[in-house]
């Protein structure tokens, strides 16, 4: 190992300060190791590596479990190499045993979030409190720094839950691949549902017409239990209406509400059963 400013050693002398204290400033990652340890020597050059990274927002601090015994019993370090992670002084997360890069990467993001991380993050609590254009603008934010499929999808359900359908559309279409791509995929009809009737391409004839085209002005300003009664209505009269395109958009709406909404938990087993 090079000692640089990002990766150094410490000992059970050193630990409050350059661990515990420091942690207050940056993320602190201990890798807890033994120069006999054929794992240790996997997991080791990968740690540095990345904290030696130039966007790197942590320090790698390591520490010889053979020389500091009290502070592996401290931490009830049984298995190495162990790693484990510190911010604001206390102990945020750790693993144990060599990863794959990716792996570490991932808990990396996860203990040590970049500030796109943080606004990122941001973004999905504003989508839980309802505030749906802080939201937006907080998603656009981490959209300008590149492409980012989870803020993707996370712009589209906020431009949604304010009934701005072509735009959410453009966000869903060729979706990329990746973790997210299923949601992506569910929210579409919905999506071309809403630009559809922005544009007045919905043909409102008849009394299932007039139908669809109330919902979707319910839909616009977040009427979901209004557009709910009306979607389910048409499919009750007609379940090939549009080619099936009510049952569609529900499902979609079903998605964006979220699997625990008591609205579309009860519409979904009225679905169901208007369908079966």
């Amino acid at each position: 190992m090079i000692q640089t400013k990002n990766v150094f050693d410490v000992s059970e002398a050193t630990f409050q300060q350059e661990v515990i204290e420091r942690s207050r400033e940056t993320t602190v990652v201990v890798d807890f190791w033994a120069p006999w340890c054929g794992p240790c020597r996997m997991l080791g050059p990968v740690l540095e590596r990345l904290a030696n990274e130039p966007a790197s927002n942590f320090v790698l601090a390591k520490i010889n479990v053979d020389q500091n015994p009290s502070i592996s019993q401290q931490f009830q370090v049984r298995s190495i190499p162990a790693v484990k992670a510190f911010r604001a002084g206390r102990l945020v997360g750790g693993f144990v045993g060599a990863q794959p890069e990716p792996q570490v990467r991932a808990f990396i993001r996860q203990v040590a979030p970049t500030a796109t991380d943080s606004v990122q993050q941001n973004g999905q609590q504003l989508l839980a409190e309802g505030k749906w254009a802080a939201a937006e603008a907080a998603f656009r934010s981490v959209l300008q720094q590149g492409s980012n499929p989870a803020a993707r999808l996370g712009l589209a359900q906020a431009l949604l839950r304010q009934g701005k359908g072509c735009e959410a559309e453009g966000l869903l279409r060729d979706f990329p691949a990746s973790p997210e791509y299923a949601d992506a995929e569910r929210l579409q009809p919905l999506a071309r549902y809403l630009c559809a009737a922005a544009g007045g391409q919905i043909d409102g004839a008849g009394d299932l017409g007039q139908l669809y085209l109330q919902a979707a002005a319910q839909l616009s300003r977040s009427d979901y239990s209004g557009a709910l009664y009306n979607l389910l209505a048409i499919v009750r009269q007609d379940k090939q209406y549009h080619q099936g395109e009510p049952k569609f958009v529900m499902l979609a709406l079903f998605a964006l509400l979220g699997e625990q909404d008591a609205m579309a938990q009860a519409y979904r087993q009225q679905l169901a059963s208007a369908l079966f």
